[in-house]
């Protein structure tokens, strides 16, 4: 896609998130590679519901900001960090959508097995230790987890979603909350009854039939 066609469809995907309830007021940050050197990022203080193409900023690797008239996301560090370890990854998604965000407040892995949707899509979310946001802390923190995960559970603070397009990452955030949701909702009802073992092979069978080379997690509880 060309760069102007990026930008509107980071603010497409802006207003989504911001319409779909998956952050509130200035919440959230949207980035996409360009290149190895440059990097398409949302402004600061702007709602992602009210985004404009003129408001993307283009930054380096450093996160040094080359045009643009806004600042940058104070969380892009974050989203370098992720670039930097995962030469597969075109795009990131942070959000704080309500149902995953609450696992991670709880500091509750999803490693649940529910939904075949989810079980191929996802696999295992893992949470990430705390750390205060936009800090080199916080994006050091995901290291351990980038060449396992695509989604990630922020402890008390929200979600990070990877994907080789910006398309494929906001997919996973939607993935992750309806996921996320249904989980709680059946802890609500006191029962739930999780896919059979042989089915999850299945599904992670067909996963990497579908997608060769792509990464998938598997699932915590079976790695044991």
């Amino acid at each position: 896609m060309k760069e102007r066609e990026l930008k509107e469809l980071i603010c497409d995907i802006g207003k989504r998130i911001y319409t779909n309830g998956f952050v509130a007021a200035n919440d959230g940050n949207i980035t996409v590679k360009l290149n190895e050197k440059e990097y398409l990022t949302t402004p600061t203080g702007i709602s992602k519901g009210y985004l404009r193409p003129e408001m993307i900023v283009k930054v380096d690797r450093k996160g040094e900001m080359l045009e643009g008239e806004y600042t940058p996301s104070s969380e892009v560090k974050v989203h370098l960090k992720i670039y930097e370890q995962r030469e597969d990854v075109g795009a990131v998604v942070h959000a704080h959508p309500p149902y995953a965000t609450t696992f991670a407040v709880a500091h509750i892995p999803l490693d649940f097995y529910l939904l075949p949707e989810a079980v191929y899509a996802l696999g295992a979310v893992p949470v990430i230790p705390y750390a205060q946001p936009s800090t080199q802390e916080l994006a050091d923190g995901l290291i351990p987890y980038l060449q396992d995960y695509d989604a990630f559970l922020l402890e008390n603070h929200g979600t990070v979603t990877v994907g080789t397009d910006l398309i494929k990452a906001f997919y996973k955030t939607e993935t992750l909350e309806y996921n996320a949701k249904i989980t709680y909702m059946a802890r609500l009802l006191g029962r739930s009854n999780e896919l059979s073992r042989e089915e999850i092979d299945k599904l992670l069978a067909a996963f990497h039939k579908n997608n060769p080379g792509a990464r998938h997690p598997g699932y915590v509880k079976f790695n044991d």
